[in-house]
């Protein structure tokens, strides 16, 4: 198996799409304290990356995320 390096455009692109905390409650329409406490509680699955003690939100996932727990009914199951 081999691994290709990344290009310059395939980075760029991947690090454009990182929101920082209070960008990514701002997609989500909460505030970045309750982003924390989903994130250190495991309430919620967000996804986030750790980049050293950074943490950072791939605003495709979140879309991937939210498209996820869109319902058709009443239902919580």
């Amino acid at each position: 198996m081999t691994t290709s390096t990344p290009t310059l455009s395939q980075i760029v692109q991947r690090t454009s799409d990182l929101l920082d905390e209070k960008e990514a409650a701002e997609v989500l329409a909460v505030s970045p304290g309750t982003l924390s406490v989903w994130r250190s509680t495991g309430r919620y699955n967000v996804p986030f990356v750790k980049v050293g003690r950074c943490v950072r939100y791939s605003r495709s996932a979140l879309e991937e995320w939210l498209e996820s727990r869109t319902r058709t009914t009443g239902a919580t199951a």
